[in-house]
């Protein structure tokens, strides 16, 4: 199997056997591997004023650092992120990296349009919005909906040349959700559903990533219908074995190597952790993605990384032959 048919598998939560497939939301990392700035990094202030040729060498460059990424570290998908680039710009990196990699990778993009937790500069405003303006909320939500799946259908009329999306929009802090139940309940499970029930009628599929302490909403996430949660933060209380247990029938799982340990703890703290979520992850035997609990940001140390992932590469195995 290629590297994209493991992961299409894992999502399905069919057993693959072999080695447990991984990959990261983000590898920012690129200066230290690569000698190469990250493609969200880059500043595009003169991007109009490029040349045809330039920016293609641009989409190029971009293309190649994405595929080196993930054939370096044995990532099973990529995370395309396209910033700030309009939809024909995206759609031709989309069309550079499929022409370059072939089915070799499993590809996705960002496409959610729920309401992410605010951060300190709009938190009283939009919370303030919840109570006073319901309508106007709701009105916006649905604005954002109609554009992720014009989007979609757009992607879906060029020939699927992404197989799914990615929806990163944040809802919990580490101690709790910023959105209650009950207003989970209704200003985002409604429109969350909305998007993975269209995304897979156009025959994509959906990882919902967000961090922190999932558990008061992860029921209403799962019921929602995401192929796989993301990032299943051990830093927000959340343990891999539960919601396996709770809901590893149901959704793919992936992550949940602390991300907190990668940066300050010792060597024998993050092995540990690591062979923790391999155990925990891989106990049903399918439908676990082996990755961090946030992404690999900036700072992280890379030797970390290449710990982490020589302790996967070894022992994170399947008993028994590969599927074919």
């Amino acid at each position: 199997m290629t590297e994209r048919e493991r992961f299409i598998r894992t999502l399905r939560r069919e057993p693959i056997g072999g080695r447990v497939p991984t990959f990261e939301l983000v590898f920012y990392l690129t200066m230290e591997a690569f000698g190469k700035v990250h493609p969200d990094h880059r500043s595009y202030h003169q991007w109009k004023q490029m040349s045809a040729r330039e920016k293609q060498a641009h989409i190029d460059d971009e293309a190649d650092l994405f595929i080196d990424t993930a054939r370096r570290f044995h990532h099973s998908a990529i995370f395309v992120h396209a910033n700030p680039y309009d939809m024909d710009t995206r759609i031709r990196l989309y069309e550079t990296i499929r022409e370059k990699s072939g089915d070799e990778f499993f590809l996705m993009a960002h496409g959610d349009p729920t309401f992410a937790m605010p951060d300190g500069n709009d938190m009283v405003d939009f919370t303030a919005r919840l109570y006073e303006e319901p309508e106007d909320v709701h009105a916006e939500a649905r604005r954002n909906l109609d554009r992720c799946l014009a989007e979609a259908e757009e992607l879906d009329r060029r020939g699927h040349l992404l197989d799914g999306f990615a929806l990163c929009s944040d809802y919990c802090f580490n101690v709790n959700p910023f959105f209650t139940p009950d207003m989970f309940a209704e200003f985002i499970a409604p429109y969350l559903k909305a998007s993975l029930d269209a995304y897979r009628a156009l025959g994509f599929y959906s990882i919902k990533h967000t961090d922190g302490n999932i558990m008061p909403i992860v029921d209403q996430m799962v019921q929602c219908g995401p192929d796989a949660i993301h990032s299943l933060d051990p830093q927000g209380g959340v343990d891999l074995g539960e919601v396996s247990r709770l809901y590893g029938d149901k959704v793919a799982l992936i992550g949940n190597v602390n991300c907190g340990l990668l940066q300050t703890g010792t060597d024998e703290e993050v092995a540990a952790d690591v062979r923790r979520a391999l155990r925990q992850g891989m106990a049903r035997g399918a439908g676990y993605v082996f990755a961090t609990s946030n992404c690999v940001y900036t700072g992280m140390s890379l030797a970390r990384y290449a710990l982490m992932q020589d302790i996967w590469w070894r022992e994170g195995i399947y008993p028994g032959p590969e599927a074919r």
